[in-house]
């Protein structure tokens, strides 16, 4: 199906005016439920669940977009709704350190059993705020809901399709370079708040990773990990040769070159089982050589089992 199957000519909103996300939010909801008897009917119940979900985890996925969403007991249908704002307004991101201008708010609701088909339109407007800046203009410089729904009948919506790992990786977190210094890479570790990063080289060839494992390992000697008993360590810097080279040895010969990958069509159950039978936290997405996103357990919660 195309994205305009699930858009409401009626409920694509110009020149919306607010201070904060949750402002646009309310106004986009009762306008739909002057536009949507079915939605109306629920509009209170839609209007409690969406700023909840929102208020949990931002749904900013940058280039000035948001996806406020919520999935609602008895409401048996779904909808997707437009906001173009007149300004766009500073919200925060979902890792919550990084902050972008929003100018353009989708808006979905589903029934509560609607998971898949929310992140498939999910999935597709993610991939033209990341993809597809061309479209991403024209739809916020749009001056009619006809122009908006002409552009979005070109987007697919692969709702027949099982959820796979192009649906829940993350294309956003930054890869590392085999050129980046200990100390890079560690201020990363801390801002980011992340175990570990891809690590690319030309043209997003994957490599490996490098984790906080192989930065704590490179300052300890080679011999201690074969020993049980370390108390002699006493005397001296602890980690000092990680202390005297962060800022210039680089991790070209630390990262790990063995981990798990997957293709982007790998189905959601194949991932899981990776992950809860065989222990892995994070599993990369590679396809040909080359690097397209992360999946960490967290994006399962997030993207499917919390929706």
């Amino acid at each position: 199906m195309k994205l305009s199957s699930y858009l409401n000519p009626k409920c694509i909103y110009f020149d919306l005016e607010g201070n904060t996300k949750e402002e646009i939010i309310i106004q986009m909801i009762e306008k739909t439920a002057k536009n949507d008897k079915q939605f109306s009917k629920s509009m209170e119940v839609i209007k409690e669940a969406v700023l909840e979900r929102e208020s949990e985890v931002s749904t900013a996925v940058g280039s000035g977009i948001l996806i406020p969403h919520a999935r609602v007991d008895g409401y048996d249908n779904i909808l997707l709704s437009i906001g173009i704002l007149k300004e766009p307004i500073e919200c925060e991101m979902a890792d919550l350190r990084s902050k972008d201008m929003v100018k353009i708010f989708f808006m979905i609701t589903a029934e509560t059993l609607k998971n898949k088909v929310m992140l498939k339109i999910m999935s597709s407007i993610t991939k033209i705020a990341l993809k597809d800046k061309p479209l991403l203009d024209k739809l916020i410089n749009a001056k009619s809901s006809q122009e908006v729904f002409e552009l979005l009948s070109n987007i697919d919506v692969k709702t027949n399709t099982k959820i796979t790992a192009d649906d829940v990786m993350d294309p956003t977190i930054k890869p590392a370079k085999p050129s980046d210094t200990l100390d890079e890479i560690a201020r990363r570790l801390i801002t980011e708040q992340k175990p570990g990063f891809p690590v690319v080289g030309e043209d997003n060839k994957f490599l490996g990773e490098m984790t906080e494992k192989e930065l704590i390992s490179y300052g300890m000697p080679d011999y201690t990990s074969v020993m049980s008993n370390l108390d002699f360590f006493t005397i001296g810097e602890p980690f000092e040769e990680y202390l005297k080279n962060e800022k210039t040895t680089t991790i070209s010969e630390l990262y790990r070159k063995e981990t798990i990958n997957v293709d982007r069509n790998t189905p959601i159950m194949e991932i899981c089982l990776l992950m809860v039978n065989k222990g892995y936290t994070r599993i990369y997405v590679v396809e040909d050589g080359k690097y397209y996103g992360t999946i960490l357990r967290s994006h399962i919660i997030k993207k499917v089992l919390h929706i």
